[in-house]
């Protein structure tokens, strides 16, 4: 499998550039493994914010709000009963939950290999000679995203993210930024554009080559 090749400029070239076949041309029987490292990477980034209080911890409720017996209602000891309004919440999130998904690690290759599998069937991966800005302002940055002439979320993938790159992608919404060893399925599957350095290509090989 070949992708489109670009220049560091960002300008279209002739040539195109050759594919790993055991990366981005993997067999592909269902999608349920690619769907799992999808939600786990999601579940991975949960903040468990989710708080209630139980009984005990709602403030108030320290006499009862009517006498035991003579009122014609229910007996009760606290207005922070569960079943009052206002009361204490049961089985609530406690804050302690546990919403990590684990895969290991062979799994979590062969799972990116697929994703960048129907990546490439789609057309979206793309090779550029080098990734590189001699600021660190988004101008730049601008520049080169327009030469590409792609729309959408566009995914770079780089050996190694330099300062310039970070600092200048900051202010564009349209741009994400990947090293190929933090690469994950979520960011493959939301890019619309893939564009990935030769050198990162190389370390993509070495990461994702050998299971």
């Amino acid at each position: 499998m070949n992708a489109q090749t670009y220049s560091s400029a960002g300008v279209k070239t002739s040539s195109s550039t050759s594919l790993a076949k055991d990366i981005f041309a993997v067999e592909i029987k269902n999608h349920e493994l690619v769907k799992s490292a999808y939600n786990g990477y999601l579940a991975n980034g949960r903040v468990n914010l989710a708080v209630t209080k139980t009984r005990g911890l709602v403030r108030g409720g320290g006499r009862k709000p009517w006498r035991q017996k003579g009122t014609g209602n229910a007996r009760f000891g606290s207005i922070r009963n569960p079943i009052w309004r206002g009361g204490g919440i049961v089985f609530g999130p406690t804050g302690n939950e546990n919403y990590t998904k684990k895969l290991n690690v062979k799994a979590k290759k062969l799972a990116l290999k697929q994703a960048l599998t129907i990546a490439a069937n789609d057309s979206k991966v793309k090779v550029i000679e080098d990734i590189k800005l001699k600021t660190h302002k988004t101008s730049e940055l601008k520049k080169l995203v327009t030469k590409l002439a792609v729309e959408g979320l566009i995914l770079l993938v780089v050996d190694k993210i330099s300062k310039e790159l970070s600092l200048a992608s900051n202010n564009m919404p349209n741009i994400m930024l990947s090293q190929t060893s933090s690469l994950n399925v979520y960011d493959v599957l939301n890019a619309d554009n893939i564009f990935i350095s030769k050198s990162a290509l190389k370390e993509l090989d070495i990461r994702l080559g050998a299971q």
